[in-house]
C-alpha cells in the first residue's frame, strides 16, 4: 500500500472483523496551512471502503471521523458517508462518544 492520501489499508483482526485505516489529513495539527483534514480525500477513501464492504457484505462501525484533531466539521463529514455508504446500502453506524 502506498501511503498518501485517499488512500485505505485493510487489517483483518478477527474471522469477521476488519479495521480500515484511511489516509484523509495532512499533518497533525492545525496551522497556517488550515486544518489537516482533507474532504476530497476522506471521500477516496469512503468510496474504496464502500466497495470493500460490498465484497465483504459487510456493516461499518465508525467514530465521528476526521472531527477531532483532524478538525473537520461534522456538517461536511456526514454528507460525504451518506453519499458513499448509505446510498449504497451498507449499514452505517456512526458512534458520537
Amino acid at each position: 500500500m502506498i501511503f498518501e492520501l485517499g488512500n485505505i489499508q485493510m487489517i483483518q483482526v478477527d474471522k469477521f472483523i476488519y479495521v480500515c485505516n484511511m489516509i484523509g489529513q495532512r499533518g497533525m495539527k492545525t496551522g497556517s496551512n488550515g486544518v489537516p483534514i482533507r474532504y476530497e480525500s476522506v471521500n477516496k477513501c469512503l468510496e474504496k471502503l464502500s466497495d470493500v464492504a460490498k465484497e465483504l457484505n459487510a456493516s461499518v462501525h465508525m467514530p465521528r471521523i476526521g472531527c477531532g484533531l483532524a478538525g473537520g466539521k461534522w456538517e461536511k463529514i456526514a454528507p460525504i458517508i451518506k453519499e458513499n455508504l448509505m446510498k449504497n446500502e451498507i449499514d452505517t453506524i456512526v458512534y458520537d462518544f
